[in-house]
């Protein structure tokens, strides 16, 4: 049965709701937003990862959709960030050698399709996962939500593609284009989302503050650290 096509009475394929992903480090002083930590030091780095993880995870809550969070590292006492948190460890290895195993770790509980992220987009538009459902359901075998600078802030598969991840210049301006040609070579349907930034830099960080400020966004926790803050240290 092909993804989006016809079952065995005639009718279309029914595709479950996706189930979410989020690729998260605990907020360890020193190991967490490091470019960041340059600018407004560790202990303000990691205040501001927890707060990033605490949005996130309440703005997916309003989804109903069943939410995973990858961990690293493997014994954080990660519930004391998010109550309540199904976690899974990360493996050791590169970005994707860890989203192969905990993406295939969700596959392996069940059909249902596979939405990824990462924890630095707390401003991430529940929109996007809607829109990423219905793609899915729709046909596309995979969805992206390209980021800025030039990798992804989201990646939807119907199904396990490893192709996808194995050998990528992780960290470099070419992930979104890696990917992209990939999956043409795979044969998957590809459906692009709206790009918005991951928040990695002073500049990505401004740029969430002035979304706040314009209250096109709410992000309790974040703000809270962020009042702290100079506006340029």
């Amino acid at each position: 049965m092909s993804p989006g096509g016809e079952g065995a009475r005639g009718g279309p394929d029914v595709v479950p709701p996706p189930r979410v992903l989020v690729m998260a480090k605990h907020p360890v002083p020193g190991l967490v937003k490091t470019r960041l930590a340059a600018r407004i030091g560790t202990t303000a780095a990691a205040a501001l990862q927890a707060a990033f993880l605490r949005d996130l995870g309440a703005r997916l809550a309003v989804t109903g959709l069943a939410v995973t969070w990858a961990v690293t590292p493997p014994d954080a006492p990660f519930h004391t960030i998010v109550a309540g948190a199904h976690t899974i460890a990360q493996i050791p290895g590169d970005l994707g050698a860890r989203m192969t195993h905990a993406i295939g770790a969700l596959f392996a509980a069940g059909p249902a399709p596979v939405v990824t992220l990462g924890s630095d987009v707390p401003h991430l538009d529940p929109g996007a996962l809607a829109e990423a459902t219905v793609a899915l359901a729709g046909g596309a075998d995979c969805v992206l939500g390209p980021a800025r600078d030039g990798g992804y802030y989201l990646i939807a598969l119907r199904a396990p593609a490893p192709a996808l991840f194995a050998g990528v210049a992780w960290g470099s301006d070419r992930v979104l284009e890696e990917t992209r040609a990939r999956a043409a070579a795979c044969g998957l349907r590809l459906h692009l989302l709206a790009p918005t930034f991951d928040v990695d830099s002073w500049d990505d960080l401004r740029a969430l503050r002035a979304l706040l400020v314009a209250g096109l966004v709410a992000l309790p926790a974040t703000a809270g650290v962020l009042a702290a803050l100079p506006d340029e240290p």
